[in-house]
């Protein structure tokens, strides 16, 4: 006797979908996928669509902030902001169990908040969406522990609010390049994942400390 899918209740079931908790149909996965369906990123299905995943071509209207000029050398010139923020994004939409749209959210009101600031006022905007706030406030954290940890390093202040908005308006435009358009994407989480990765757990000092 065939099982029907759980979702449509029409079609045979015919892969395991863990979002659901029960078997569904590759009609109702296709559709459904990371639209009405939370996707566990460890997903089969969803790895292997992620592979096909082709992100719609990008027009300078869909790219805000382009004032902002960012070099080829970027990276190079701010790898340790990069790096830094990146990675505590990641862990913030982790924690937060946050989808790319509330990562989007998040890093847009961070720069208008640091756009704010080049103006002379000091203004903190905060997303009503508590998933995007949640994300906000560990990214504050975040840059003022690596501001905090870049002038230890130098002996002064080298962090400034210019850097930091780059950086943020990089951060942005990876967004927006990786995001999928699906109401619970997380490709960009995804590439997040991939790319900036959690450092290796450094066995030896852990055993001495």
């Amino acid at each position: 006797m065939s099982i029907l899918c759980k979702l449509c209740e029409k079609r045979r079931a015919r892969r395991h979908c863990p979002g659901v908790g029960a078997d569904i149909c590759p009609q109702c996965c296709g559709t459904g996928r990371e639209i009405t369906i939370d996707c566990p990123l460890e997903c089969p299905f969803l790895r292997e669509a992620r592979v096909h995943e082709r992100p719609a071509p990008l027009t300078e209207k869909d790219i805000p902030n382009l004032d902002i000029a960012l070099k080829e050398s970027f990276i190079h010139d701010h790898e340790r902001e990069v790096m830094e923020l990146s990675l505590a994004l990641e862990r913030a939409m982790q924690r937060e169990k946050a989808v790319d749209l509330d990562a989007r959210e998040a890093i847009e009101s961070l720069i208008r908040t640091y756009r704010t600031l080049q103006s002379g006022l000091i203004y903190e905007t905060r997303p009503q969406n508590p998933y995007a706030a949640g994300i906000q406030e560990r990214l504050q954290k975040s840059i003022e522990e690596l501001r905090k940890s870049m002038a230890e390093d130098a002996g002064m202040q080298v962090l400034r609010d210019s850097d930091l908005l780059a950086t943020l308006v990089f951060l942005q435009r990876l967004e927006i390049q990786h995001n999928n358009g699906r109401p619970r994407g997380r490709a960009f989480f995804d590439f997040l994942r991939t790319y900036f990765p959690e450092p290796a757990l450094d066995l030896k000092s852990s055993v001495e400390a």
